[in-house]
């Protein structure tokens, strides 16, 4: 008989058979055993063993996720100790809320528990550009009509995962996770190149060892139906944060993006601002903040009725020479926290 997998199996409000959104703001709770889902992950691998089940609210802490995960990851060393093989979390399918705790849950196990964990999600939830390469992900369907493909993919890649194999993405069908590792190989550089060139001539694929990273085209959104009614928020990569640099944002290849307040206020200020950035000379935004982040204008269009109002929490970071890749990130977090609050537009600036 094989050895069982003591696993921990996380879900959200519905799943877990507390209810639906009228649940959705509940802590994180334990439950002995497999719920929902567990049950069909339990019957695919009987090898794993599901000791509890931990259920919380999509909307529990929806803006902080890192905090919601760092709760269950407290509950199941209470409840487990360190005497856990493997998580589970979801799957999530294209459930945004639900996607990016689940992916907060698994980068928390790895880096606190030390132990492997796994979520399924559909590749265009927004968790996995912000996840994907500190968190192994299964590609999972858009809704739960593909709930059975998905764990049988979770099942497939938390045994490897247990058994400390090699995930490959086109085999176990997971997300890439863009990371690049280096291998032996049978032949020279110039045999292999010569070999790819012989296929692609011949129509075939060439099988590239080194990828291009492909750059998603996003279509515009549609207008606001009604701009007098909507919530607008302030976004900026220009660097404009509050006096001190309180996040020490850095002035190229930011790491981070600042949330800073505005309520009360109705104008960027030189005494309690600053432009950060490395990329321009920020003596003109340092006299007058509002040249990049364009409070007073939009403090005039609030009192005007032009716009419903503006959201009292603006976002920053410096543009200069970030990735594109970690720009997608920070983008896709702070979509997901403005969409969560009820924003309908937002004023991007940039220098």
């Amino acid at each position: 008989m094989a050895q069982k997998v003591r696993t921990v199996h996380c879900l959200n409000q519905f799943f877990g058979g507390l209810g639906g959104e009228e649940k959705a703001d509940a802590s994180p709770l334990w439950f002995d055993g497999a719920k929902g889902p567990g049950a069909l992950i339990q019957s695919l691998a009987p090898e794993i063993e599901i000791v509890g089940t931990v259920v919380m609210g999509d909307n529990y802490k929806a803006d902080e996720p890192e905090d919601a995960a760092a709760e269950i990851v407290a509950l199941v060393t209470e409840r487990c100790g360190a005497g856990i093989d493997l998580v589970i979390a979801g799957p999530a399918f294209n459930a945004g809320r639900y996607g990016m705790w689940c992916a907060a849950v698994c980068r928390a196990v790895a880096e606190r528990l030390d132990a492997p964990a796994v979520t399924a999600l559909y590749p265009e939830n927004p968790a996995v550009e912000l996840f994907r390469r500190d968190v192994t992900i299964a590609i999972a369907a858009a809704d739960v009509m593909g709930m059975r493909d998905a764990v049988s993919r979770i099942v497939r890649v938390g045994r490897k995962l247990v058994a400390g194999a090699a995930i490959s993405a086109e085999k176990d069908e997971t997300i890439p996770r863009g990371l690049r590792q280096n291998f032996f190989a049978e032949t020279t550089g110039a045999q292999r190149a010569v070999e790819m060139l012989l296929r692609k001539v011949s129509g075939n694929d060439p099988a590239t060892e080194y990828a291009m990273p492909v750059f998603d085209r996003v279509p515009p959104a549609s207008p606001v139906a009604d701009m007098s009614r909507a919530t607008l928020a302030l976004v900026t990569s220009g660097g404009v944060v509050p006096r001190g640099n309180p996040d020490r944002i850095e002035s190229a290849n930011a790491s981070r993006y600042g949330e800073y307040s505005l309520a009360g206020l109705r104008e960027a200020s030189s005494e309690t601002f600053q432009s950060v950035h490395g990329g321009y000379d920020p003596t003109y935004a340092n006299e007058d903040p509002n040249r990049v982040l364009p409070l007073d204008v939009v403090r005039d269009l609030e009192r005007e009725g032009r716009i419903g109002c503006l959201h009292e929490t603006y976002y920053a970071t410096v543009g200069n020479a970030t990735s594109v890749e970690r720009a997608v990130g920070f983008g896709a977090e702070i979509a997901a926290k403005l969409v969560n609050v009820g924003v309908q537009a937002v004023i991007l600036t940039s220098t």
